[in-house]
């Protein structure tokens, strides 16, 4: 089968395609890149519940463009995901293909969601204290392949390969109905959860919030927000514009946001003071002001030194710092994180909540539901061949007009 692979196994030839990309973002893509179509064996089901499904739609992640950018990621998180070479595509919807024995919640030719992570009971190992509190995406085995293979599952593995592909093995618990959602929803399912999971990592105390980056992900959150919380404050911080009507505005109220502030940053800080009516002040030595009262909480959706250094001086004493986006090693200054006793909290994945559900189930329900306004996410399809046209789009973003793109097989 066809599968986009990125070779990850010589540091040199990644280090390489890491600078090139800062010149030539497709140079991850384009030829001696990380990444290329290769011919693949057709996986078959392993064992006792699992399957093969046919990605019908694959969503491209910005984590997948940080991974072949070399950017954004800590080379210490190679511990917990060693696999050196792996098909990417963790955004998927598809069809079973292929029912291996066992199996009795799924039939060939279902429409499913696909939860891509490997828990403990995945692989064949006595489940560690994560997953049996129900949270495999914090798994402590990751880097152990146990009968299946390491790491986190599909998308960055070449044993159950990736949805950027013609077919992936998924074990029938990680896979949930989509008959009643469109294909154009559906695909929305994991960064939904992403998003999900984010806005419940915030305790809900208080009542003006804002969402850093109005992306796919951060888009999502915003219609988690507004759902969790029908009277809460939600400000959105896009890209500075001089435009009348930036691109992603009409998206961001739609998704339930109160308002969208596309100004520089020191300009930020200036309507978030007037806002919660503040007063900006000005150390002696720095560009940009600090508050003496904020934001409740604040949701960076992108994870660069810029906007966590923002988000840090719009929140008030006390308040949280949700880092969503895959942020790496970064030069931040810290200090308001001690002086205003701030909380920084991580946000990965999805899994089960503090309230006891699991996180899919919630979005398979809400994607289902027409008042989930999610409608605009999705703006560009293209078939898998044409997957260099694809990830220069999705790398383009707000440029080419792109918030989610998906590659169709």
């Amino acid at each position: 089968m066809r599968a986009l692979v990125a070779d990850l196994s010589s540091l040199a030839r990644v280090a390489l395609t890491a600078a090139a990309t800062r010149v030539r973002p497709a140079a991850a893509w384009s030829r001696g890149g990380i990444l290329a179509m290769e011919e693949v064996n057709l996986p078959e089901p392993p064992g006792h519940g699992w399957v093969r499904v046919r990605p019908t739609l694959t969503g491209i992640c910005g984590s997948d463009l940080k991974l072949l950018h070399g950017t954004g990621f800590s080379p210490l998180l190679t511990a917990y995901n060693p696999e050196r070479r792996a098909i990417l595509g963790h955004e998927l919807t598809g069809v079973v293909e292929v029912t291996g024995p066992g199996t009795t919640t799924v039939r060939e030719g279902d429409r499913v969601l696909v939860e891509p992570t490997l828990w403990c009971r995945h692989k064949g190992l006595p489940e560690c204290g994560r997953c049996r509190a129900g949270e495999g995406h914090l798994c402590e085995n990751l880097s152990r392949a146990g009968d299946l293979c390491p790491g986190q599952g599909i998308g960055f593995s070449t044993v159950v390969g990736g949805g950027w592909s013609e077919g992936v093995l998924a074990h029938e618990s990680m896979l949930l109905d989509a008959s009643a959602i469109s294909e154009a929803r559906a695909v929305l399912a994991e960064p939904a959860a992403v998003a999900l999971h984010a806005a419940r990592r915030w305790h809900g105390n208080g009542d003006r919030v804002a969402v850093i980056g109005p992306g796919t992900i951060g888009l999502l959150t915003v219609a988690a927000l507004r759902r969790l919380h029908s009277g809460l404050d939600i400000s959105v911080v896009g890209e500075p514009s001089s435009s009348s009507r930036p691109f992603g505005v009409d998206d961001a109220l739609a998704a339930g946001a109160d308002r969208v502030w596309t100004r520089a940053p020191a300009e930020v800080l200036a309507l978030v003071a007037a806002h919660t009516g503040g007063t900006l002040l000005r150390p002696r030595f720095g560009r940009l002001p600090v508050l003496d009262r904020g934001l409740d909480a604040v949701f960076d959706c992108i994870g660069l030194p810029s906007t966590i250094d923002l988000a840090l001086r719009m929140l008030r004493a006390r308040g949280t710092l949700v880092l969503v986006g895959t942020a790496g090693r970064q030069r931040v200054d810290w200090s308001l994180v001690w002086w205003r006793e701030l909380t920084i909290a991580g946000s990965v994945v999805y899994g089960r909540e503090p309230d006891g559900s699991r996180t899919f189930e919630t979005v398979r329900e809400w994607l289902a539901d027409p008042a989930y306004h999610v409608d605009g996410v999705l703006t560009h399809r293209f078939a898998l061949d044409g997957y260099a046209e694809a990830l220069s789009t999705a790398a383009a973003g707000p440029a080419a007009g792109a918030i989610k793109v998906a590659l169709t097989v």
